[in-house]
């Protein structure tokens, strides 16, 4: 490689770093008090700059730990409430929301949720989806993850 080749490798590298190091440095773990601990390697949602990038939530209540699924609407309120919380200590409100992913074990609970879930979006819904799977962690009927923006 010529000596400009071995500048460009060396400049583009270091762009490369700095950057990962600024993303590092604004990136900050958000988490529910009290809540139980992700069953994984995750954070519970993660804001980078002004956007909080909420991981699937399912319907854990995090005051008791206990699991809330007596009913799809239950089930999907808890899931809900669980956002709003991580939504609080980020700073943020329901309006902020700006993509939802939904995941049902079953898809003739759509109407259900979406009757639940509708509740929350009074005006200027976010984008989503709703997709079937066919497996939830902890065998949860529902989980939804979603994208805030201040």
């Amino acid at each position: 490689m010529n000596q400009n080749c071995l500048k460009a490798v060396f400049v583009a590298r270091t762009i490369y770093l700095v950057n990962l190091y600024k993303i590092t440095q604004l990136k900050k773990v958000i988490q529910i008090p009290g809540a139980p601990a992700p069953i994984g390697p995750y954070s519970q949602a993660v804001m980078v700059n002004d956007t909080l990038y909420v991981s699937g939530q399912i319907p854990i209540n995090p005051q008791s730990g206990e699991m809330v699924d007596e009913s799809i609407e239950a089930s999907t309120h808890q899931v809900m409430q669980n956002i709003l919380a991580l939504l609080n200590e980020a700073g943020m409100k329901v309006d902020n929301i700006v993509k939802c992913s939904i995941f049902l074990d079953d898809l003739n609970n759509f109407n259900r949720v979406n009757d639940v879930y509708a509740t929350y979006f009074q005006t200027a819904p976010p984008a989503r989806e709703t997709v079937q799977v066919s497996r939830l962690p902890k065998d949860v009927a529902v989980e939804i993850s979603c994208i805030a923006v201040k």
